[in-house]
C-alpha cells in the first residue's frame, strides 16, 4: 500500500482508507490481510508480526479493575461442569492456515 499525498490514494478501490480523527491515524473500514488477499477477519497477518511495544488485549491486567480473588472450591466446581473437547483440524482450513499438524 502507498500514498502518493497523505489521504490520497492510488485508485477508487483505496476510498475505504481516512485519515483518523486521531493525528498521524488512517482508518480503513473493511478487511485486511498482510500476506494474504483473502482475509476472513478484521486483520490477518499470514506470517510474523514485530512488535516494538506494548500489545493490549482485554485480558490484560491494565485494562481491568476490581480485581479480586474468588472462592476456588466454587470456581473448581464451575470447572467439573465444563465441556471439554479434543479436535481435528479440517484439511482445506489448515493447508490454507499454514498448519501442519492437524
Amino acid at each position: 500500500f502507498q500514498a502518493s499525498n497523505p489521504g490520497q490514494f492510488e485508485n477508487d478501490s483505496d476510498v475505504l482508507w481516512q485519515r483518523g480523527h486521531i493525528p498521524e491515524t488512517i482508518v480503513y473500514h473493511g478487511r485486511v490481510g498482510i500476506n494474504t488477499d483473502a482475509p476472513d477477519e478484521a486483520l490477518v497477518v499470514c506470517g510474523n508480526a514485530k512488535v516494538m511495544g506494548r500489545v493490549m488485549h482485554p485480558s490484560d491486567s491494565r485494562a481491568k479493575q476490581n480485581i479480586r480473588e474468588v472462592d476456588t472450591n466454587e470456581q473448581l466446581r464451575r470447572i467439573t461442569q465444563m465441556r471439554l473437547v479434543e479436535y481435528d483440524y479440517k484439511p482445506e482450513f489448515a493447508s490454507v492456515m499454514g498448519i501442519k499438524d492437524t
